[in-house]
């Protein structure tokens, strides 16, 4: 039987045998505040930190709106239980294996302890990504909200934030998770709910407040069914779920996931091919979620049941769906997110000067999607591309690793899968960028001063 030991120690001591970080190589100009800015400090934020100074990047902020209580969104707005990926997949350590999760895990609770659970529990991934910052050491700036990004007159683009700071960054990386370029997706049917008796999953709710309630949940993904079991445990005193489709697609445990192959040369497939790739993509629900709904005997399913209309009415919300008409005293919409630059406070500004899909790819009439077409067109290494040639010198300068490059890149980025193969070609993209930008501005440093003397090797010199 296996002893849990000290984590610390033996991330400490690959940190050591890795050396440390290469010295800064990035010219500082002036003007600039940050080589990199990175909004965002959840898992990818942090990794993405620690990837960058790895890289000799010295000169990186790291920024997250959230008050410090919380890494990344996952204690304030996540109700699954569990992780939704295996708890084999490769995670922010980057190939050092001291600085995963597994080695985390069984230091504290045992090898057995690690073999005994199927996925990782969301508490001990939170548990996880904080001792992780503490190891690598990536410094965060919390309570930073940024209000507006725009390109100055050299093409570095101007941060500022909530309280009327402007800083500039030759760079910034959008890691903000699941509201990626856009937020939350609220269809049309109840758009026009108060927040009194409505709610989307992407909001900060307070479930406790569900009890004794009568609950509404429209969706039949992950994250409709987790917040329909946590209402559930809060003491609702019914959940209807509603969904359009006939039955549901359930992930059963030992089904087989994408290759790491498929995922990390998606986005070098044809725009034709990953648009007719997406379109087929539908949402998908664990077993475990789907039991832990069940589980209750005041849960019921709706099957075939699209909505049409939904009305506020003295408090409550009469809903018209295929089934019938039914009253609740509450709404939750677990329908996703959209990712169009426009509805983002701090890409507002420069929307329009961003390519989307939409104007890049035009599908045949039986893949068209509005939805689809919103999503910002990336660059192989997450950035933005430009409408118009003119902005091609700035707009390429900020870089999408997040929910919004899923459609870019086939998978939802910025989640556990994303993080192995995605970082590194992000981080070289950027040393790329820098370095070619630099050429003609920096002097290459001299080499070491040539001497005549030849008295260490004249005796070996053949005549």
């Amino acid at each position: 039987m296996s002893r849990p030991g000290n984590p610390d120690l033996a991330a400490s001591e690959s940190l050591r045998l890795l050396g440390p970080a290469p010295a800064a190589w990035v010219p500082h100009f002036a003007g600039t505040d940050h080589d990199v800015a990175v909004i965002g400090a959840g898992q990818s934020g942090l990794t993405i930190g620690y990837a960058l100074r790895r890289a000799g990047i010295e000169r990186v902020t790291v920024l997250d709106a959230s008050d410090g209580e919380h890494v990344g969104s996952w204690a304030a707005k996540a109700r699954n239980l569990t992780l939704r990926t295996p708890k084999t997949n490769p995670g922010p350590e980057l190939g050092n294996p001291a600085l995963s999760f597994r080695a985390w895990f069984e230091a504290r609770e045992g090898a057995e302890a690690y073999a005994a659970i199927e996925r990782i529990s969301t508490a001990d991934w939170i548990g996880y990504l904080a001792w992780f910052q503490r190891q690598v050491k990536v410094p965060v700036r919390r309570g930073v909200r940024v209000a507006k990004l725009e390109p100055d007159i050299s093409g570095n683009i101007r941060i500022t934030t909530s309280d009327g700071t402007i800083e500039v960054a030759r760079k910034v990386i959008l890691a903000t998770g699941v509201e990626g370029t856009g937020g939350p997706r609220i269809p049309a049917e109840v758009a026009d709910l108060s927040p009194s008796v409505f709610a989307h999953t992407g909001h900060q709710l307070d479930y406790r407040t569900l009890q004794n309630r009568s609950v509404a949940v429209l969706g039949s993904a992950a994250s409709a069914f987790d917040a329909a079991a946590t209402a559930l445990e809060a003491g609702a005193s019914e959940v209807h779920l509603f969904t359009r489709r006939p039955d549901l697609i359930v992930i059963r445990p030992g089904g087989k996931g994408p290759s790491h192959a498929q995922v990390e040369t998606f986005h070098r497939l044809p725009d034709a091919e990953r648009w007719r790739r997406r379109s087929a993509f539908t949402s998908s629900v664990p077993l475990d979620s789907v039991l832990r709904a069940t589980a209750h005997p005041n849960f019921r399913i709706h099957l075939a049941a699209p909505w049409t209309r939904a009305t506020e009415i003295g408090g409550q919300v009469k809903i018209e769906a295929a089934d019938g008409t039914h009253t609740a005293d509450f709404v939750i919409a677990g329908t996703g997110y959209q990712h169009d630059p426009r509805t983002r406070p701090e890409l507002a500004g420069i929307a329009d000067r961003i390519a989307l899909w939409r104007d890049v790819y035009q599908p045949p009439a039986a893949y068209e999607s509005e939805h689809l077409g919103a999503f910002p067109y990336l660059g192989a290494g997450y950035q933005l591309t430009a409408r118009d040639a003119a902005d091609a010198a700035w707009v390429p300068n900020i870089h999408v690793f997040n929910a919004a490059a899923s459609q870019s890149f086939g998978l939802p980025v910025g989640d556990v899968l994303s993080l192995r193969g995605g970082v590194p070609r992000l981080v070289e993209t950027i040393v790329g960028d820098l370095v070619l930008a630099d050429l003609g501005r920096v002097t290459p440093p001299a080499g070491p001063a040539a001497t005549p003397s030849r008295e260490e090797y004249e005796h070996a010199v053949w005549n």
